[in-house]
Order: structure tokens, then C-alpha cells, then sequence
């Protein structure tokens, strides 16, 4: 069965490298988590939030919950499609979910990463600070979501 992501989506492409695998050429599970966090951050940026950005703008954006979901392995020299997007959310949180996409076009592994915003000395924030919810309306915008 072909993945069909029901959310709109930024695509980055992955070739799996040489270092990422094992005697079996099989990649490493914490690859994937790398793998996603190249996407996020290829989506982010683009919209002036990813870690550095936030971090420029008077935050930070810490992890504070991840999920991870392994379907296929991964193999040496294989082109991955990580699909990721940004959920909606009421709180002053950023939810990123991706897809890893197989050459075949099946799903390797789906994912989520959840980012509680912080001022510097990390207060949390309750509400998103202006600047944050500019970009992030942009990004939404650009989604359709």
C-alpha cells in the first residue's frame, strides 16, 4: 500500500548514507529522528522558525515530547522523502508531523515532535508572542491549513 498523507505537507529528500547504516546496511534507528529534524527544519526556516530564528527572536523552542513510529527499515543509498507539516494547536506549542517515504513509495516510519515556546530564561509562554505568530502564520498559510 502506497502512503498517502492526509495532512499538506513540505517534502525534503534524504539519500541514506554510507555512515547511517549498519553491517546490514540497514539504517540506524536514530537516523530517523535526524531525518525529521532535517525536514522541520528545511519547513521552518523558510518561515523564520526554526531553532535559530526562535532563538534570534528572544526564545526558544525546546522538545518536549516525540514520537516515533518504525514501519520498514531503510536501506544504504536509499532516497527518503520526509514529508513533514505543522498541526495547529491552542497552546503556545509548535507540532510538527512527518512522514519518511520509502523509493517504493510505502511509509517507513511517521513521527511528531512537540516544541513548548520559552522566553530566554525559559518561562514557558502561554500565548505566542507576536513576531512567532506572524511567521507562523505564514507557514500555515502556505500549508492551507
Amino acid at each position: 500500500m502506497k502512503a498517502e498523507s492526509v495532512l499538506p505537507y513540505h517534502e525534503t529528500l534524504i539519500r541514506v548514507r554510507f555512515n547511517e547504516v549498519d553491517a546490514y546496511q540497514i539504517a540506524w534507528h536514530g537516523h530517523y529522528l535526524a531525518w525529521m529534524e532535517e525536514s522541520r527544519n528545511d519547513l521552518a526556516g523558510r518561515f523564520g522558525v526554526d531553532a535559530a530564528q526562535i532563538a534570534a527572536a528572544g526564545f526558544q523552542a525546546p522538545v518536549v515530547a516525540l514520537e516515533l513510529k518504525y514501519l520498514r527499515p531503510a536501506r544504504y543509498g536509499e532516497e527518503l522523502r520526509v514529508r513533514t507539516t505543522l498541526v495547529r494547536t491552542e497552546t503556545a506549542t509548535l507540532e510538527f508531523r512527518s512522514e519518511i517515504i520509502g523509493r517504493d513509495g510505502k511509509l517507513s516510519a511517521s513521527g511528531r515532535t512537540v516544541h513548548a515556546l520559552t522566553d530566554r530564561e525559559g518561562i514557558l509562554q502561554y500565548t505566542l508572542p507576536q513576531p512567532i505568530a506572524q511567521r507562523l502564520s505564514a507557514l500555515y498559510q502556505f500549508l492551507g491549513v
